[in-house]
């Protein structure tokens, strides 16, 4: 038997660790060298990624039935070219800044950047540099935002067609570290460019990534029955669903079932993805977008100085745990005779006890900076073991055709909890750090992280109760 699906697995992988890149650029230098250069406040920085994560989520609603009608192929270049393209805008927003306010237009990064200083000393003009570099970078948000929204849809699909269904959460897992191993890179190189060669060439350098990923996939990605790389036996092999299920042999097609957009709200199992996504999603987007920040806020290390990339890094480090736990609905499956929502549900739920851990991370790090670290590294290997599973739900019960419109449909939860999660932040630092709000003994800022890791730690657990009422059972969905 041929292993090209584990090839598709690892393009699937690097694409998400470009992803990841992508998103990270802005958590590590906002902080440090982009906010200083234009003024901005935790508000506007929750601003941007609140508004990152709102267009992120209507455009997974639209994402998975683009990709469902172009294809897997086609609709992955589509995404990662235009979520490229957005990285590298936001390399040209301190040039744009600075021809719109000063109507002297100067292109050169280290040129804008002087004058963005000198108008930001006149107070008739800080405020404007402020309010038209937060509405550009928004725009460059928007534009990769609307590009990685179809990062998922098109992954799960591939993983739908190339895995059956026993490991799926494996394949997804594997795939889905890719997120750590870009947030395992990003620390140590980002934040470097940006003090050497300036936060936009940091920007331009991840961005280019994306074009030269598009290259193998466009070569190497086909239909497994059209692939000349894989054999009777490995297509066997991933098409052994059809057959047990369905009672076809491997080599016949499955029907090209399709439902429209907002039909595949209709089905409880589809509810029960979104209740999956949404809390939990919020949570894996504020440790993303707000680590960087936290570590600086709460122990002063910026994310250029070395204790700063070091602890980004543990975190992350230890986030790579979840290769383990998106192994455990196979075992489950495979070792209990449990059914694939049995067996994701039952693990499921192991990971969401560990959250729990995160209503002890301000405490504790009173003692110590390492514990948070410690413990936001274990939140985010159970997010991503969680994740990995709840994105195999929709291809457990639901036919391969609607597989990438029916995780878009889910997506809109993803993208609604970040933009909850990510401005909300924003807005409680800020108030709580202007008034010296106390709560739990924690004062100003602090007290605004208290509150948002006790809401983080319980997430887990609540999500799972809903999936669990609204699909107490496995069950395939029919359509007609």
């Amino acid at each position: 038997m041929t292993n090209f699906r584990w090839l598709v697995c690892g393009l699937l992988f690097v694409a998400l660790v470009v992803n990841y890149l992508d998103r990270q650029v802005l958590s590590l230098t906002w902080k440090n060298f982009i906010a200083p250069e234009f003024g901005w406040t935790d508000a506007d920085y929750g601003l941007i990624t609140g508004v990152f994560s709102i267009v992120y989520a209507v455009s997974m609603l639209f994402a998975g039935k683009f990709v469902d009608f172009v294809g897997t192929k086609r609709g992955f270049m589509w995404a990662i070219g235009v979520w490229s393209a957005g990285a590298c805008l936001h390399a040209f927003c301190g040039i744009a800044t600075n021809g719109i306010v000063s109507g002297n237009w100067i292109f050169s990064f280290s040129g804008a950047a002087e004058s963005l200083r000198m108008l930001r000393m006149a107070s008739d003009t800080a405020v404007m540099v402020t309010t038209v570099s937060v509405w550009l970078f928004l725009a460059a948000r928007c534009v990769l935002s609307l590009g990685e929204a179809g990062n998922f849809p098109c992954s799960i699909k591939a993983v739908a067609e190339y895995f059956p269904k026993k490991d799926r959460g494996f394949a997804t897992g594997v795939f889905n570290s890719g997120a750590q191993i870009g947030a395992l890179i990003a620390p140590f190189t980002i934040p470097l460019i940006a003090q050497h060669y300036g936060w936009e060439v940091s920007f331009l350098s991840i961005g280019l990534l994306g074009f030269l990923w598009m290259f193998g996939w466009v070569f190497l990605y086909k239909e497994p029955r059209k692939n000349p790389k894989v054999n009777a036996a490995e297509l066997a092999y991933i098409e052994q669903d059809a057959a047990e299920e369905e009672n076809l042999a491997p080599d016949q097609c499955e029907p090209e079932s399709k439902i429209g957009l907002f039909q595949a709200f209709s089905f409880r199992q589809t509810w029960a993805v979104i209740f999956g996504r949404f809390l939990p999603d919020s949570v894996w987007w504020f440790l993303l977008f707000w680590a960087p920040a936290f570590i600086s806020d709460v122990y002063g290390y910026s994310s250029a100085s070395t204790t700063g990339m070091i602890a980004i890094f543990t975190i992350y480090l230890i986030s790579m745990l979840s290769l383990a736990g998106s192994y455990l609905p196979t075992y489950f499956i495979d070792r209990s005779r449990l059914n694939p929502y049995a067996g994701r549900m039952k693990a499921m739920l192991i990971f969401a006890l560990f959250p729990l851990l995160g209503i002890g991370v301000m405490p504790l790090g009173e003692i110590s900076m390492w514990f948070p670290v410690f413990i936001i590294g274990i939140m985010a290997a159970a997010h991503q073991s969680w994740s990995a599973n709840v994105y195999n739900v929709v291809s457990d019960m639901f036919p391969k055709s609607v597989v990438a419109t029916v995780t878009g449909a889910a997506g809109l939860a993803s993208g609604l909890g970040s933009f909850m999660s990510n401005y909300g932040a924003g807005q409680l630092f800020d108030y709580t750090e202007r008034i010296g709000f106390v709560f739990m003994g924690f004062e100003g800022k602090n007290a605004g992280y208290m509150i948002v890791f006790i809401c983080a730690g319980v997430a887990y657990l609540l999500s799972w109760c809903m999936m669990k009422i609204l699909v107490p059972r496995y069950k395939l969905v029919e359509l007609k």
